[in-house]
Parts: structure tokens; C-alpha cells; sequence
């Protein structure tokens, strides 16, 4: 078995306990809508930045799983904790499943693959069969890095805690519309821009580079996921901190990452030249 083979059950069978905990996440953002507040509304906004422009985009996707820029230990920490608001589990699960995605995107053995149909691909993978979630033991050999750090380690068996401390604070502050938009409006909106990466960005939009699997650059995509939609520019440049390579192709994490390194807190950031883009366009034409 390859490195990055991840075991699979025998069979697909509902996970009841990830399908109850979905359900009741959907019931309590559709009741969200029916208690609007600015306030909430600006809550939720700012948690989403943190939980999947800063938690997925800049720490478990381009940090934690690429390693394509270098950081404080304290801003790194932050970020796995930020990742974990999103309800996709620990970093060490994240990293790990990302990594295997990349060593056997669209092959036997990728764990969301399209190939699968579009549903598995968007969250049938997560809710059939088991994903491993908490089995920090397995899920570490595929990121013996982040299994050197005792925190990781916590924090991948216990990535359900932030979440709940966030969720008791902002019922106590804000009540039930509070919690329901901050908490389950949120996890359900974040959840879904973040599994369109691994679907519609593999469905559809256009191919600059060829690569050996079915990423695409997909805009819409993109606007929903902080950049991530650039994903055919990822997949031929995986451990570049720069995914939007062409002017149009807006990217905040690129943009957050700039700014961060002008207050002296990344450095050594990787990016693939932006030439590449267009050399690619001139062969591709």
C-alpha cells in the first residue's frame, strides 16, 4: 500500500452520527434566516474570515498542508485553531486527507474524487463510510510534521472544543439568532464553498495547465473560497502561496499573505511566477 493510500471501509454505509450532526447544522441555518439581524450578519461575516479565509485558505491548505510560507509558531497554532470553527475536523485529519487528494487526485485512492460522481465528491465522502476524523493515530502518518507538536496532536483529537467554547459564547451574548447564525448558519455555509474545491472545481471551468487529474480554475469558486477556486493553478503549482497567477484572477489569501509580510509576520513565501500563467496560455492557444 502506497504511503498516501488512506484504508477504506469495506462497502459505503451512512455515518449516522456526521448525517445527524449535517441535519440539525441545515434545520438551524434555515432558521437563522427567520431571526436577521445587522449585527449577527456582521458576526458570522467576520467568524467566516477567520474560520475559512484564515482557519482552511491560509493555515491548513497553504500553511499546514503546503508549507508554502513561514510563520510564528503562535500565528500557525492560531490558524489550526481558526480551521477547526469550520467543523472539518483537526488539522492533522485536514492535512492529511489534502495530501492524500494531491498524491492520488482523480485516481484510485483519492478520497473525493469526482470521478465518484459529484455528490461523493462534494460531501458523499464525508458522509458515507468512515472519514477518520478523530483517528489521530492513522491520519499522523501522513503528516509526521504537524505529529511532532503536542498541540496538533490535542488539537486534531479535540477539534470539536473551539467550536463548542464558540458556540456556549455566543449563546450567552447574543442569545439563540446569535448562536444560530454564528454557529450553524456559518459551519453550514463554510462546509459547502469549501467541498465545491474538491467538486466543482474539479467539473468544471478552464484547464490552463495540464495537469494529471481534472482541476480547473473555476471563478465563482474562487470569490466563495478566499482564492481557492484557482484550483488547476494549485494543482500544477501546489506549494506556491499564490494561486490566482493571472491579474484577474482575484486571490484574498495572496493578497492577506502581502500585507502580513509587510508587518513582518510570514516570510520565505513561495510563489510560482506569474510568467508561468501566461507561458502556459501561449502553448495551450
Amino acid at each position: 500500500m502506497s504511503a498516501y493510500t488512506l484504508p477504506l471501509p469495506q462497502g459505503r454505509t451512512l455515518n449516522w452520527p456526521t448525517a445527524l450532526v449535517l441535519v440539525l447544522l441545515h434545520i438551524g441555518a434555515v432558521a437563522a434566516l427567520f431571526m436577521f439581524s445587522w449585527k449577527a450578519l456582521l458576526v458570522t461575516a467576520a467568524l467566516h474570515w477567520m474560520a475559512v479565509g484564515w482557519g482552511i485558505s491560509l493555515g491548513y491548505h497553504r500553511l499546514h498542508t503546503h508549507q508554502s510560507y513561514q510563520t510564528h509558531r503562535w500565528i500557525e497554532y492560531w490558524f489550526a485553531i481558526c480551521g477547526t470553527l469550520t467543523l472539518e475536523g483537526g488539522p492533522i485529519f485536514w492535512v492529511g486527507t489534502h495530501r492524500i487528494h494531491h498524491a492520488k487526485s482523480d485516481q484510485p485512492g483519492d478520497p473525493h474524487s469526482p470521478r465518484e460522481g459529484a455528490f461523493w465528491a462534494h460531501m458523499g465522502w464525508i458522509l458515507l463510510g468512515e472519514t477518520n476524523h478523530n483517528n489521530t493515530k492513522l491520519m499522523a502518518k501522513y503528516t509526521p510534521d504537524l505529529a511532532k507538536h503536542r498541540f496538533y496532536l490535542w488539537l486534531n483529537s479535540y477539534h470539536w472544543v473551539p467550536l463548542a467554547l464558540l458556540g456556549a459564547a455566543l449563546l450567552a451574548w447574543g442569545g439563540l439568532p446569535m448562536f444560530l447564525w454564528g454557529i450553524c448558519l456559518r459551519v453550514v455555509y463554510g462546509l459547502h464553498v469549501t467541498w465545491f474545491v474538491n467538486s466543482a472545481a474539479h467539473l468544471w471551468g478552464r484547464r490552463r495547465f495540464d495537469t494529471h487529474d481534472t482541476s480547473r480554475n473555476n471563478w465563482w469558486v474562487a470569490l466563495l473560497t478566499f482564492g481557492e477556486g484557482w484550483h488547476n493553478n494549485h494543482h500544477a503549482h501546489p506549494t506556491s502561496a499564490r494561486q490566482g497567477l493571472a491579474w484577474y484572477e482575484f486571490d484574498p489569501s495572496w493578497i492577506t499573505l502581502n500585507l502580513m509580510k509587510r508587518f513582518g509576520l510570514v516570510w520565505n513565501i513561495r510563489a510560482a511566477s506569474v510568467d508561468s500563467a501566461y507561458r502556459a496560455e501561449r502553448q495551450a492557444a
